[in-house]
């Protein structure tokens, strides 16, 4: 990907410690990190635990564990510091706090007591993608995030919304393409948090990459229609905006993301069952378009032939073959 050849090449992995690391999961770190290495840039290892419901304490450990077994590294992180830690979103919320009071500030961002079934009620037909569009209903509706408090109680936080002005945002996508959003007439005012101090993975992502100064995000496809989102985010809190590149999924036979209903892809155990490293990569780089079905490789193998032109544009399909192939069918 063409980038400024004055600034610093930064990229980024970051896993969320909600379960452990997979094959989709390995895949696009995988191409994050020969992107990145490939250019002679560095590192970033970020733990996004701020889903506090479904963190799981030891899946943070691990997939940096898993990580490594497969041979992929980093110059910056929790396990090996860096001028930007802390490398834990949970220890960053004094952060995301001061970021909000800016929107704040700025009259950008107001708290919502709507839930999910109160904006699909407000909604006549539902709009393209996995959302409904937002009415505004509670712009102006309430002074301060504890008067919203107040009306929701203590079992449920209301959200921070973000108001989308009505303008297009465009941005080329490193593997998708020209993008052009219109986030007010799509989604309307978007949910950044249901934190009192901002924390949620709208505003935290966006955050932590310009403070960290990510230059290149690479992550799946399925993170595709939030970006706009990130770069309304980005401009109104006077970041530069990063390259973003969104590469396909790895997905099951019936062309949903992997889940437990396909089988067990964890990359711990693919290694448990003998599986080495290199025959993992070597399946994953096949995927791509960088090697022939069978070989056996390292990531440091792969940098002279690492390329975006070959990395196809579908999903890559776990199929009966490939689970033959890793042992997980008998």
């Amino acid at each position: 990907m063409p980038t400024d050849p004055t600034i610093p090449l930064r990229g980024r992995l970051a896993p969320s410690p909600t379960g452990a690391l997979h094959l989709g999961n390995a895949r696009t770190f995988l191409i994050a990190w020969l992107s990145i290495r490939s250019r002679g840039g560095k590192l970033v290892m970020r733990l996004e635990d701020l889903d506090h419901p479904k963190v799981k304490p030891a899946a943070a450990d691990a997939a940096c564990r898993d990580l490594r077994q497969l041979g992929l590294d980093w110059d910056e992180g929790d396990d090996c510091g860096g001028p930007h830690h802390p490398y834990r979103q949970s220890r960053r919320i004094a952060v995301y706090r001061a970021a909000l009071a800016q929107l704040r500030a700025a009259g950008l961002v107001y708290p919502c007591t709507c839930t999910r079934r109160d904006v699909t009620a407000g909604q006549s037909a539902p709009h393209a993608g996995d959302y409904h569009r937002y009415s505004g209903r509670c712009r102006h509706r309430y002074p301060d995030f504890p008067a919203a408090m107040a009306v929701t109680g203590p079992r449920r936080l209301p959200a921070w919304r973000f108001i989308a002005p009505d303008r297009d945002i465009t941005f080329v996508d490193g593997c998708c393409g020209p993008q052009t959003v219109n986030i007010a007439r799509t989604a309307g005012d978007f949910v950044l948090a249901r934190h009192p101090d901002g924390a949620g993975y709208q505003l935290a992502v966006v955050v932590d990459d310009a403070m960290m100064q990510i230059t290149e995000i690479v992550r799946g496809d399925d993170l595709l229609p939030c970006t706009a989102w990130q770069i309304l985010l980005y401009e109104a809190l006077e970041y530069p905006v990063p390259t973003f590149i969104h590469v396909p999924l790895v997905v099951g036979p019936d062309g949903k993301r992997l889940a437990k209903r396909h089988g067990d892809t964890r990359i711990s155990e693919l290694l448990q069952r003998g599986n080495t490293p290199e025959k993992i990569i070597g399946l994953l780089a096949w995927s791509c378009g960088w090697a022939e079905f069978g070989e056996a490789l390292s990531p440091a193998d792969l940098l002279p032939r690492f390329s975006w032109s070959t990395i196809p544009r579908q999903p890559l399909v776990i199929d009966d073959r490939l689970n033959r192939y890793l042992g997980l069918t008998t």
